[in-house]
């Protein structure tokens, strides 16, 4: 039998922190491998984010190993490197459900887990909430230690140093920050601290001198204090650089490798008894152990199904886009025509397509990290001077922008062209990552002008009369495949703002619909009339500013009017049309499908999503035959 290559003979002994620590640190290494064999075994299969978590085993391991978790407490920032983490707390075989309907989360969550000390989907948060746990025990009296592990690009979030600069006012409270450091977020990290960290982890002679003296003294915490010291003033001196997080009252301790278990073990002990802010700078290499992870990091954030043997991708050739493909490519196409043109992204240049543009015109592009709010302000101040910026956000993300986007861009009624990539139920990341609110949260603001496309088509041509329209223009689409209509070879064509039209005339009952959601209300339609429903159908194109004269008419001729959206029905499109029926004095019963608003949509594929909240293409014809029984 080959133990090392196919069974698991250590992981399946540990099912909790307290069961890893009864190994001894000679055996953590292979035990590091066989959570790592099995988070590729499982990923293969049961698609997730693979390669921050290949990167961050030793780190999780060495952490419960030392600390004494769930009292001590760890907070995973970015959550999706927290893979070995929930292996270890206990969610080992549950890990095979990871992100799947009913299942675990993708990510930590406080009401999965006891060990699950903070919930983490969006990043930058883990030092802010971090503190405000280290300063909880302080108040309470108690030792408890507290950890933030921070990573992916996240440090160059605006909250982080936020953070950084409220705990280092209070020397007296006791938390350690991890920085997590492999040089990427998403793509390759980007800006100032990227190259401020690259130069203190690749000076030869500073990290010779500094390997000596943690060899020498990171096992006794008063000569890794001394260590610390002298390493910064080498530092100082070699490298003619001040220390940051030092600025910042952290004591700084590193460079360290992060995928050295014993090593990280001895550090981490002696750091438990050294009181204050203090912050481990480890590097780690994102994608570790698994070959084609490492060669590109990029693809393999989240690569889908894949050989874990060979590493070939299971990709589909359907030969149908993605919406955020007809984005990039619809990016370059504009920015070729127009030297205004240049695209923003918080650091999402791959995951939006907007590499394709980068790649192509870099000057004309701009990865600003993961600083949502500066990306907005940033796009602001391009247009303000003449610029016509697109810039590019996850929905869900761009509820961190908000008033970037209202005080910003909208009351100075800027030409910035806010692209929301996965706006609706984005599916396995589930509650933190639905672009469920962004229909509500901007259809309610002045200036703004808001749309979104049936199909990959209508994206191409909203994209173009985004930068035609000379004002603050927001477009939302969703994750994943379009409909397979023509889109590349069609010439732009603008779309009158504020204009719907009508799909499938009709009578007795009117489908109101925005976005891609229309094509599954479109088959119901179909499948209605088939029963001899004479249901109509309208593509309302805009939620902000509404088409009155369409809903006017619609308000004249039907008696119901299903409105449905990929959208918070709360606040959202159907709210919006139930209003100016009742204004304008129609006795039209509204009834909105979209996504409830009295809780939170777990994680599934979309089509059980869109199942379960009620706007799928059953639920769409379910209501349209309510309606007409009804009548």
């Amino acid at each position: 039998m080959q133990k090392d290559n196919n069974t698991y003979e250590l992981l399946e002994r540990v099912n909790s922190p307290r069961e890893l620590k009864q190994l001894t640190r000679d055996q953590l290494p292979r035990y590091c491998d066989e959570v790592r064999r099995y988070i590729i075994e499982q990923c293969a299969v049961n698609p997730g984010h693979l390669a921050s978590s290949l990167g961050a085993v030793e780190l999780a391991t060495a952490i419960h190993y030392v600390f004494d978790t769930p009292y001590d407490r760890v907070v995973w920032d970015v959550g999706h490197q927290a893979y070995a983490h929930k292996i270890i707390t206990g969610r080992r075989e549950a890990f095979r459900t990871n992100r799947k309907l009913g299942g675990i989360s993708g990510f930590p969550r406080i009401s999965e887990s006891p060990y699950d000390a903070f919930g983490g989907g969006h990043a930058s948060v883990s030092i802010s909430a971090a503190f405000g746990m280290a300063k909880a025990a302080e108040l309470k009296g108690e030792r408890r230690q507290v950890v933030a592990v921070i990573g992916d690009g996240a440090m160059t979030g605006g909250l982080a140093f936020e953070g950084l600069n409220n705990a280092g006012a209070s020397r007296r409270t006791n938390m350690l920050v991890i920085l997590n450091d492999n040089n990427m977020a998403i793509d390759q990290a980007t800006g100032a601290l990227k190259g401020y960290l690259l130069h203190i982890s690749t000076s030869k002679r500073y990290n010779a001198i500094k390997n000596r003296l943690w060899r020498w003294f990171s096992h006794v915490p008063l000569l890794l204090t001394l260590c610390r010291k002298v390493g910064n003033a080498v530092k100082h001196g070699l490298l003619q650089k001040s220390n940051l997080f030092e600025s910042f009252n952290f004591r700084y301790f590193g460079p360290v490798d992060g995928n050295n278990v014993e090593a990280l073990v001895t550090v981490l002990r002696a750091l438990r008894e050294i009181d204050g802010p203090k912050l481990l700078h480890v590097m780690t290499v994102k994608g570790k152990g698994f070959s084609p992870a490492e060669h590109d990091q990029c693809v393999w954030h989240a690569p889908g199904r894949f050989n874990p043997l060979t590493g070939e991708r299971a990709l589909s050739s359907d030969g149908i886009a993605r919406y955020q493909d007809v984005f990039g490519q619809t990016l370059l196409d504009l920015a070729r025509s127009d030297d205004r043109v240049v695209g923003i992204t918080p650091a999402m240049a791959s995951g939006c397509s907007m590499n394709i543009l980068m790649h192509e015109m870099p000057e004309r592009c701009f990865d600003v990290g993961i600083a949502e709010g500066h990306a907005v302000t940033f796009s602001a101040g391009l247009a303000a001077a003449g610029m016509v910026p697109f810039c590019n956000i996850y929905s869900s993300f761009m509820q961190r922008a908000y008033d970037n986007a209202i005080h910003d861009v909208a009351i100075q009624k800027l030409p910035v062209v806010m692209c929301l990539d996965r706006g609706g139920l984005v599916g396995e990341d589930g509650a933190t990552h639905h672009g469920a609110f962004d229909l509500a949260y901007f259809g309610c603001i002045p200036n703004l002008i808001v749309a979104s496309p049936l199909d990959e088509a209508e994206l191409r041509n909203l994209l173009y009369t985004g930068l035609q329209c000379g004002g603050p223009f927001v477009v939302r689409y969703p994750r994943g495949k379009g409909v397979g209509a023509p889109w590349r070879e069609r010439p732009f064509e603008a779309i009158p703002i504020g204009r719907g039209r009508c799909l499938t005339p009709g009578s007795e009952i009117a489908l109101l619909t925005i976005g891609p959601v229309g094509n599954d209300a479109a088959r119901a339609v179909e499948r209605a009339r088939a029963e001899g429903i004479p249901a109509a159908h309208y593509d309302l194109r805009f939620a902000r500013p509404l088409d009155e004269k369409l809903l006017d008419s619609v308000g004249q001729q039907f008696r119901y009017v299903i409105t449905v959206e990929d959208g918070v029905v709360r606040g959202g499109v159907g709210s919006a049309v139930r209003e100016l029926l009742a204004r304008h004095g129609y006795p039209t019963k509204v009834i909105s499908l979209g996504i409830p608003d009295d809780h939170f949509v777990e994680h599934g594929t979309p089509d059980q999503l869109h199942a379960l909240c009620g706007f799928d293409e059953e639920s769409i014809l379910r209501t349209i035959r309510s309606c007409h029984a009804a009548r």
